[in-house]
């Protein structure tokens, strides 16, 4: 898919229609997703499988190997900060959102992730610019919403 169609779904983002977000929403993602092919898609979802199986070390090592292959490829950065951030590491998730909107400025979850983990660490402030960046983007997205009020009302 060429930037000018990627460019229009992220404009749907903002549309006041719901269908349209939701639609805008699933199509980014599998955009995504499927950046490097059926291959990288794969190892993506077996990544994930893996890490639902239980079997962290397994999928985070398929993660690195992907990153490491392909370092252009945002949405393997992005699922490994996912795992790290179920896993309570958040200053290395953290790092791997940071890397993520480095290649994908619009990544909406990735600065969603960066708000998550800053306000996991206390840093309110920075969480509150990162959910902000998200809502730039996202501006239906309740929950950055609400974790803006939550994040201001802890640094009362």
């Amino acid at each position: 898919m060429d930037n000018a169609s990627i460019e229009l779904l992220l404009e749907d983002l903002k549309n006041p229609d719901e269908t349209v977000r939701n639609q805008a929403t699933q199509q980014l993602w599998q955009i995504w997703f499927q950046q490097k092919g059926v291959h990288g898609l794969d190892l993506l979802c077996r990544s994930q499988a893996l890490a639902q199986a239980g079997r962290i070390e397994e999928g985070e090592a398929l993660l690195a190997e992907l990153i490491e292959n392909q370092p252009d490829f945002a949405e393997a950065w992005n699922q490994r900060a996912v795992l790290y951030y179920a896993l309570g590491q958040y200053r290395r998730s953290l790092a791997d959102c940071e890397e993520v909107v480095a290649l994908n400025p619009d990544h909406f979850g990735a600065w969603h992730g960066m708000g998550l983990c800053h306000a996991a660490l206390g840093n309110y402030r920075s969480a509150i610019h990162s959910f902000r960046r998200a809502l730039e983007i996202q501006p239906y997205a309740i929950v950055n919403q609400r974790l803006i009020l939550e994040c201001t009302a802890r640094l009362s």
